[in-house]
């Protein structure tokens, strides 16, 4: 059997195959709630053979989302149509999984499509929070640097959110500490230039993020995987670096997560990155060497025969899909069929199934 469609057990979930649902902002949602465009984006890409769908990043409060029309789940309300949504994808065979996020500085944006610039509190915008009170771009208005008190509640509106995916129906829940968000922030010496006990050595700019894992971890069911995403390098000179992470994860490991899904960047701009496919991997092999944790490899991968050749090599655990995935919602089926497995179809697909 190709080691892409070979069955993978964590804590209480085996997962059908290695492919896995990146998550990708839609930008879709009206105060935080779900709708018809997330239940079809994220079912079908469970009907297309998925083993796990994450959600997109999903704000545990107001002001922690990327933009205005980001998914959340701050209050109850959120619940019922995320659960609508979890349903579904476990009746395809596929796990929920669901990414946890705040985004700090870079709140309070615009989505791509209309400019992606920062939303001016008369516009409709909200003042950002950050570990310190530097901007993302020069144009922004700083963010406020959170203090004590405001650190609490970003842990605790974590930890509500956690309890709310659990009630929604989520499997996995994966915290987004990459790609210049909130907890990026306070990880990179960078964006984080506190003088107390959440800034200045590694030991304290880690901390938030260990508090969050162990909040997160009480409210998750027993059995219940629980992953981190990181940006494995600021790809600058200064920010946080490879062997940064790898002393994360194995911190990470120890403290009662399960799989490190490994990124980069996104913290500062101007950034010049050698974008080839698996340009991420490396980072990834990097961290499963040195820690023995279970990691997911990102970052360019479109092909069945690289993710197999990645799994074969040891070189990653399981293989996160974005853009392959909203090109073709059924690359799992397409990929079994490249590497010579008899993938079933849901049955309603049977009678297109390709003849070996």
């Amino acid at each position: 059997m190709a080691l892409t469609f070979a069955p993978l057990t964590i804590q209480g979930i085996t997962l059908r195959n290695r492919i896995i649902v990146s998550p990708m902002c839609q930008y879709s949602a009206i105060d935080g709630f779900a709708n018809d465009w997330h239940l079809v984006h994220l079912g079908s890409r469970a009907v297309g053979g998925a083993a796990l769908v994450i959600q997109e990043a999903t704000a545990v409060s107001p002001e922690g989302r990327i933009s205005p029309d980001d998914l959340g789940l701050w209050q109850d309300a959120h619940i019922e149509k995320l659960r609508q949504i979890t349903t579904f994808i476990k009746a395809q065979g596929a796990y929920a999984g669901i990414q946890l996020a705040h985004a700090g500085r870079k709140a309070s944006t615009a989505a791509p499509w209309k400019g992606n610039h920062q939303i001016a509190v008369a516009d409709g915008g909200w003042t950002t929070l950050a570990p310190s009170a530097i901007a993302f771009r020069e144009a922004d208005v700083p963010p406020v640097a959170l203090d004590k008190a405001g650190i609490a509640q970003v842990t605790e509106d974590f930890g509500a959110a956690a309890k709310r995916a659990v009630a929604a129906g989520y499997d996995v829940v994966e915290l987004h500490a990459a790609h210049g968000y909130l907890i990026h922030q306070f990880l990179s010496p960078l964006s984080n230039k506190r003088e107390d006990d959440y800034g200045g050595s590694f030991e304290n700019r880690v901390k938030l993020l260990l508090e969050l894992v162990a909040r997160v971890r009480r409210e998750l069911k027993a059995g219940m995987p629980l992953w981190v995403r990181i940006s494995a390098t600021d790809w600058v000179d200064g920010g946080w670096t490879l062997e940064d992470s790898i002393r994360l994860s194995a911190l990470l490991k120890d403290n009662g997560v399960d799989l490190v899904d490994v990124s980069t960047g996104g913290l500062v701009t101007g950034v010049r990155i050698p974008l080839e496919p698996g340009y991420q991997a490396p980072f990834a092999t990097a961290i499963k060497q040195a820690t023995g944790v279970l990691t997911g490899a990102v970052g360019l991968i479109t092909e069945a025969t690289h993710i197999e050749s990645l799994l074969q090599e040891g070189k990653a655990d399981v293989v996160l899909l974005a853009r392959e995935l909203l090109r073709d919602p059924y690359f799992p089926m397409h990929a079994a069929q490249q590497l010579g497995e008899d993938y079933m179809f849901p049955p309603q697909y049977e009678r297109a199934k390709p003849k070996s």
